[in-house]
């Protein structure tokens, strides 16, 4: 049976999230399944073109994603891609997700107003700003069409560009570390409150501490630890962990190998209370958290029969 209360010693669970009319409580881990439109993503399973993007939707939906996350540009640097191709990209890919799946949740990763716009008005329900608004405007199509929107926090790294000895000072008597804490807590504090006066839903506005993305891996690894006090920030909280270099670098892995440490780290944040997760393996992530679910007396076993019959 699923207690009625939190448990002692069980950190709390971070705000239910809300996308188109859709409720996810704690007893639903939120599976954010990744599709990838570029030709140079780093993990090369999840670059899919027009030949193959409709069976990879397709199989996010039958491991288990709630939501799908559809990209048009690498995270990283990479040969340029302009607003125009962007939209190109990932359009196509909205309109189709919608037609084919019209219950399946829709989110695209950009940090773009103009692409925002276009796949708003296709049906998009979330908008993933992985660049910490450094397009303003972004955040406003999001309140004016009624969409939810991921803010993110880079330490002011801009669009497309990888961290070089970044720092966050710390005060003298703390962990050095919660120097990056302080600033993700308070980046995300504030472009959270702009998405709300702006008019987004706060049960849409989802916080996302955007690990690797202006950090080290030394700062990625704190920030899992400190999950907690993202999660006193008050709205979702967004993971993307999945086959990230703090995986790679802490174990020695590449990209291909990396699944069973993102699982791992997963199952960290999610303890810690995290609610919404951005994957490549839908389905091992799922199972991986309706487990966590279940230890954490939010969700009740599929089956328990042992010791009953």
């Amino acid at each position: 049976m699923v207690t009625s209360g939190p448990l002692p010693g069980v950190p709390a669970g971070a705000a239910p999230l809300r996308l188109r009319g859709r409720t996810f409580g704690v007893d639903h881990p939120v599976v954010m399944a990744v599709v990838n439109r570029t030709p140079d993503s780093f993990y090369a399973a999840a670059r899919h073109g027009d030949d193959t993007v409709d069976a990879a939707v397709d199989r996010a939906v039958e491991e288990g994603a709630d939501v799908l996350d559809v990209g048009g540009v690498r995270a990283g640097r990479g040969p340029a891609v302009d607003e125009a191709e962007e939209i190109a990209r990932v359009l196509p890919v909205v309109r189709r997700v919608r037609a084919r799946h019209p219950d399946l949740l829709v989110s695209v990763d950009t940090w773009r107003a103009g692409v925002a716009r276009a796949v708003a008005d296709a049906g998009a329900d979330l908008l993933n700003d992985t660049w910490a608004g450094h397009d303003p405007g972004l955040v406003e199509v999001a309140a004016d069409r009624g969409l939810g929107v991921v803010c993110s926090h880079t330490g002011g790294a801009t669009p497309r560009s990888d961290p070089f000895r970044v720092t966050y000072p710390a005060p003298e008597g703390v962990d050095p570390l919660d120097g990056v804490v302080a600033d993700v807590v308070a980046t995300l504090t504030a472009a959270a409150a702009r998405a709300v006066d702006l008019g987004v839903d706060p049960a849409s506005v989802l916080v996302d501490a955007t690990l690797d993305f202006g950090k080290t891996t030394w700062h990625s690894l704190h920030l899992l630890r400190r999950t907690p006090q993202i999660v006193q920030i008050g709205h979702p909280v967004l993971m993307a962990i999945s086959r990230k270099d703090l995986v790679g670098e802490t174990l020695d892995l590449p990209p291909e190998e990396r699944l069973e440490g993102t699982l791992a780290a997963t199952a960290v944040a999610a303890w810690l209370g995290a609610r919404v997760f951005r994957v490549h393996d839908v389905a091992a992530t799922r199972r991986a958290l309706d487990m966590v679910a279940a230890l954490r007396a939010e969700r009740a076993p599929a089956h328990a029969l042992r010791g009953m019959l």
